[in-house]
């Protein structure tokens, strides 16, 4: 019998020898960047919420998304990969994003997630408030050229301004599209049900180019159809997917600042993203964790469980190099 080689990545600790509850506190107890050299995958926090409208809390959502990562193991079986064995995955730690200063803040996540995307590394990253996809697809999009989007969300984002002010978390999506960061045929949202302030934020939408995909369009023709209209109309465009938690519904994920109910289960959620993971995927974000509101940890544990699918998409695409 074959003995496989060892991989030459370095990953968490085995769970067999040391329990889950200990180790470092980094997402699934991966290593931090600085204790391996190139990192193929990396976890990034952004401790930032200074753009939320209603529920502060989501600058926690980094350290409570890692500490429920604890639970995750090592080999996926539903995609088939051990993603910390294929690829060097590791967690960047947080960028220090200036609380009192939105724009300022923008700038130090894009300037981070430049230097990253410039070093080969994938970022899957964890919020904070939705506001920080702004500079995400900046570093995207400098990358990749104009990027499509799937946005998870129970609302668009596509909103001018709050009280005059134009980098919050319901307005990145706005600001992207007039920065032409975002390719205008293959935009999609997923998930909304939210009310609106004005019937005219639909125009605004569908003039900036986005389908939308409603909870109850999801309820009505199944994921499997919705899962072959996403990859349709994204096509083989670079995407950045966006995903914030209240796209699932508050009994799945109740530490959010703006729930809604009639949201998406944690397991339609899972299978959506497994769906698309033949798209040519470079970049993602899991956002608005605000572990203050959670439950039993019920929001982390489904946030650290996308952000491992994500990782997971990456790995079966490393391994099949």
């Amino acid at each position: 019998m074959n003995t496989p080689a060892p991989s030459p990545y370095v990953g968490p600790p085995d769970s067999e020898q040391m329990p889950r509850y200990a180790g470092l506190t980094t997402f699934a107890r991966l290593p931090r960047a600085e204790d391996v050299g190139h990192v193929d995958v990396g976890v990034l926090g952004v401790p930032f919420d200074s753009g939320v409208s209603y529920r502060p809390g989501a600058r926690f959502g980094p350290s409570a998304v890692r500490e429920a990562s604890r639970l995750l193991q090592g080999y996926n079986q539903f995609q088939d990969v051990a993603p910390f064995q294929v690829q060097q995955v590791a967690d960047l730690g947080d960028v220090n994003a200036n609380p009192f200063n939105i724009e300022e803040a923008l700038t130090a996540i894009e300037r981070r997630a430049k230097e990253l995307t410039a070093a080969g590394t994938k970022i899957v990253t964890i919020g904070g408030d939705h506001t920080i996809a702004l500079p995400l697809l900046r570093a995207a999009a400098d990358a990749h050229g104009p990027v499509a989007l799937l946005h998870f969300d129970a609302h668009l984002d596509t909103w001018d301004t709050y009280f005059g002010q134009p980098y919050t978390h319901g307005t990145p999506f706005l600001r992207a599209h007039e920065e032409g960061l975002l390719s205008r045929d293959h935009l999609t949202h997923v998930g909304i049900r939210a009310n609106l302030h004005h019937k005219h934020d639909l125009d605004r939408d569908a003039a900036i180019g986005f389908g939308i995909i409603s909870t109850m369009d999801i309820a009505e023709r199944g994921v499997g159809e919705i899962i072959s209209a996403m990859k349709e109309r994204i096509g083989d465009t670079p995407v950045y997917i966006s995903i914030d938690i209240d796209v699932l519904d508050p009994s799945h994920a109740p530490g959010t600042g703006t729930p809604e109910a009639g949201g998406l289960t944690s397991r339609e959620m899972i299978q959506m993203l497994r769906g698309i993971s033949d798209l040519n995927i470079v970049g993602a974000d899991v956002v608005e964790v605000a572990p203050s509101y959670d439950w039993a940890q019920l929001t982390g544990l489904a946030a650290s469980s996308l952000i491992y699918e994500l990782i997971s998409i990456f790995g079966v695409k490393a391994a099949a190099k």
